[in-house]
């Protein structure tokens, strides 16, 4: 075996190890969470790593029901489902327009979008705190969700222009000749073509709106219209003190679970579907 082998042999064997330490920094975590939320308080005291010594399901009875968290997983339903049809038809308009039209300070408005990908969403909590309660949209689920789809907008805008910019104008011109008005031009033949786009801005955007916990914590002070994260985040101030750690990581479960789902089984068009806007873009 020449030497260039064995150091190539040796650099995948490192590679396999440090791949599989990583994998078990971030799976573990993960894993330890979801079997905490099936054991006791006692449990949980006697042997935090250890296995739960059976299935029961109170500690997500006490976590949907005792702390509101159904409710709130309704909320954040309704707020994510809003926020994600404001930001995509937004999003997508606008992404059509700047790819396929040129009119005067076109440049400066995308790169005001652009710049929108860089900004903090901490500067920006402020402002909108007097603007929502000017427009009386503050401690509003609708308020919320458009305060999500504006800030997504951006990223929405630069990932969708990729795909429309490959889409060759020789559709539209077909279907203008034919009769079609532009806004079924955007809709019957722009929309199925950019499909691939829509779908991974779509997983993204749920994701985010999912998880968004700072916008939620400013803009949000009634117990009734609180988010899942917002919840938990109030669930487990109350857990440090009446020590119900089972019913505290079953909520975390209930927040954890739906975004994993997401992204397990639609990983591949996430990969495809941002290799293609890259490419296209």
């Amino acid at each position: 075996m020449t030497t260039n082998a064995i150091a190539a042999k040796g650099w995948r064997i490192l590679t396999t190890l440090l791949l599989a330490l990583y994998t078990i920094v971030v799976v573990y975590p993960l894993v330890w969470t979801v079997y905490s939320s099936f054991k006791t308080t006692e449990e949980f005291y006697a042997s935090p790593f250890a296995l739960p010594q059976g299935l029961s399901l109170d500690n997500y009875v006490n976590a949907l029901a005792r702390s509101r968290m159904a409710e709130y997983f309704v909320n954040s339903v309704v707020v994510t489902v809003l926020a994600l049809i404001l930001c995509n038809a937004a999003g997508f308009a606008a992404a059509y327009v700047m790819t396929r039209y040129r009119f005067r300070f076109l440049a400066v408005i995308k790169r005001f979008y652009i710049a929108g990908l860089f900004f903090p969403a901490a500067f920006s909590i402020v402002p909108l705190f007097m603007l929502l309660n000017q427009m009386h949209l503050l401690d509003s689920i609708a308020g919320l969700s458009i305060v999500y789809a504006v800030s997504a907008i951006p990223f929405t805008i630069y990932l969708l222009s990729g795909f429309l910019a490959s889409i060759p104008k020789d559709y539209e011109e077909s279907a203008t000749i034919d009769g079609c008005s532009l806004f079924g031009v955007l809709i019957r033949i722009i929309a199925p073509m950019a499909k691939p786009g829509i779908i991974t801005i779509t997983i993204f955007n749920v994701m985010g709106f999912w998880n968004e916990y700072i916008y939620a914590l400013s803009f949000i002070s009634s117990e009734g219209k609180r988010t899942l994260t917002l919840g938990l985040a109030y669930l487990m101030e109350v857990q440090r003190y009446a020590t119900d750690w089972g019913a505290l990581f079953a909520g975390l479960v209930l927040v954890m679970v739906p975004t994993l789902l997401i992204y397990a089984l639609l990983q591949n068009r996430i990969t495809a579907g941002l290799n293609m806007g890259g490419l296209k873009g």
